[in-house]
């Protein structure tokens, strides 16, 4: 086994290898103060220039408009699947909602505790094998809001052009800064840390300012956008450690170039994958060749007994976190941002030689 495997694991993913030595650098004694990282107060002079670090560099890489507010919250992804229609649907009204996977479905099941939920689309019965274009689908007039995944980490299907609305809420958890984007078609992007950002522990939600006030009086504090935009993500204590690792990242991903150098990189070692998949029968990929993801790569094998023994395998030499979603089975390769274009390259060499012995 080598000393550092390649991290094919949907998350917690793979992080740059220079943010994760200078994160545990700092995790001992931050910027040579004496005291480590996770033990500074969150008030500190040096933890808010921190925060206001990682927020500058967020807005700089995704060209935010000051008219949206940038939060760090805890909770993960799966927490705003409430705090969405807890602050943008009121009881009697009706939101639209576009059912293309696990975290989807999740999100439906909240929101129907608040209100009306129209689903406009749903791949379900295809077992989730592609996503919607704009014209399969009608949003209600009264839709108070439009909620898309952009990328669907289980089935490995992503959105490669957005839908439209006044009011479009999207969870980008697994494929926020992978692709340039226009913030201001959305009211809403939220994203768990832990797959393109960070570690585990924190959601960014970036919420365009006029919705700060459309939540109902009677939501509890801590529920409220607006809440802790007032208070700079400082209302409560923050995850720290995630925040200061997200900041590690960006500007990681500045030294890169960008997120037009990064889109560039995600294009070519997912084009290498499918190219792997395609030249045989061997293996079959899941997704509808139209709405592939880029992030995560799902495939499967001509039997389950091989499915398992090509993951057996494949761990054994380094290869991990292959095994696809228990609803899926087959194969899943998670490859996103920080993931190497060497481990690509060593995946794609070890599937051809596995064909030959077992094909």
């Amino acid at each position: 086994m080598p000393d550092r495997i390649f991290n094919f694991s949907p998350g917690p993913a793979t992080l740059p290898q220079e943010v994760l030595a200078q994160a545990a650098k700092d995790i001992i004694n931050y910027n040579n103060k004496g005291i480590g990282l996770i033990e500074m107060s969150h008030r500190s002079k040096d933890f808010i220039a921190i925060t206001d670090e990682t927020e500058a560099n967020l807005r700089l890489l995704l060209s935010i408009p000051a008219n949206y507010k940038v939060l760090f919250l805890q909770g993960g992804a799966s927490t705003q699947f409430a705090m969405v229609p807890m602050n943008l649907l009121t009881s009697d009204k009706t939101a639209c909602y576009l059912n293309t996977g696990v975290w989807s479905k999740k999100a439906i099941k909240e929101a129907k505790l608040f209100g009306n939920v129209d689903v406009a689309y749903s791949s379900e019965s295809s077992v989730f094998d592609h996503v919607p274009q704009q014209g399969d689908y009608t949003v209600p007039a009264e839709a108070q809001y439009l909620y898309f995944v952009s990328n669907n980490t289980i089935y490995g299907t992503q959105y490669h052009s957005f839908p439209s609305h006044e009011t479009l809420v999207c969870d980008m958890s697994s494929d926020i800064l992978s692709t340039p984007i226009d913030i201001s078609k959305f009211g809403i992007i939220f994203a768990g840390a832990q797959k393109n950002m960070g570690p585990a522990g924190c959601a960014v939600v970036i919420i365009r300012d006029d919705l700060l006030d459309r939540v109902p009086e009677n939501i509890p504090t801590m529920f409220k956008y607006k809440t802790h935009a007032d208070s700079g993500s400082m209302y409560n204590t923050p995850p720290c450690f995630a925040i200061h690792t997200i900041g590690l990242v960006l500007k990681w991903l500045k030294g890169l170039g960008g997120i037009s150098v990064m889109d560039a990189m995600n294009q070519e070692k997912a084009d290498l994958l499918y190219a792997a998949i395609d030249k045989t029968d061997f293996y079959k990929g899941h997704a509808k060749v139209s709405s592939r993801s880029r992030m995560n790569v799902t495939f499967n094998l001509p039997t389950p007994e091989l499915e398992a023994k090509f993951i057996t395998e494949a761990t054994a030499i380094g290869l991990d976190g292959l095994k696809g979603h228990r609803s899926v089975g087959g194969v899943r390769a998670s490859i996103y941002n920080a993931f190497p274009k060497q481990g690509i390259q060593q995946l794609v060499q070890y599937m051809d030689e596995f064909e030959k012995k077992n094909g």
